[in-house]
């Protein structure tokens, strides 16, 4: 599999234990990531700005999963935005979805998989 070109990810969850596995699997790939557990942590961070992909997790409630899409497509409309557990495919301001249950695998290769903020894929750029 390719690796994507390194990206500050936003990773936000409700529950800081489960937050902690897939944010070190996500720096492992590479990518830089500032945690933030909890609606109110995940608008403030949105609202500073700066980052590639805002990545919503599970352990948010179903609305926060619904309404931080809006917040940074609002904040930053080049960001990309992925929602863990959820079906995105519906949501206007959401650029990918993963299915309940997805393993962290699932998640980084789905990540892969986007054209996030004008960058490729390390294997499209390869291919030039």
């Amino acid at each position: 599999m390719a690796k994507a070109a390194s990206l500050k990810i936003l990773y936000g969850e409700g529950d800081a234990e489960a937050q902690a596995a897939t944010a070190a699997a996500f720096e492992k790939a590479g990518h830089k990531v500032q945690q933030a557990v909890g609606r109110k942590a995940v608008e403030a961070a949105i609202g500073k700005g700066g980052f590639d992909l805002v990545v919503l997790g599970p352990t948010l409630t179903r609305n926060d999963r619904h309404h931080l899409p809006y917040a940074a497509k609002k904040a930053q409309a080049e960001v990309s935005v992925l929602v863990m557990h959820a079906d995105g495919s519906r949501h206007p301001y959401v650029d990918a979805c993963t299915d309940t249950g997805a393993s962290v695998e699932n998640v980084l290769a789905r990540i892969e998989g986007m054209a996030i903020a004008g960058l490729m894929p390390a294997a499209a750029a390869a291919g030039r």
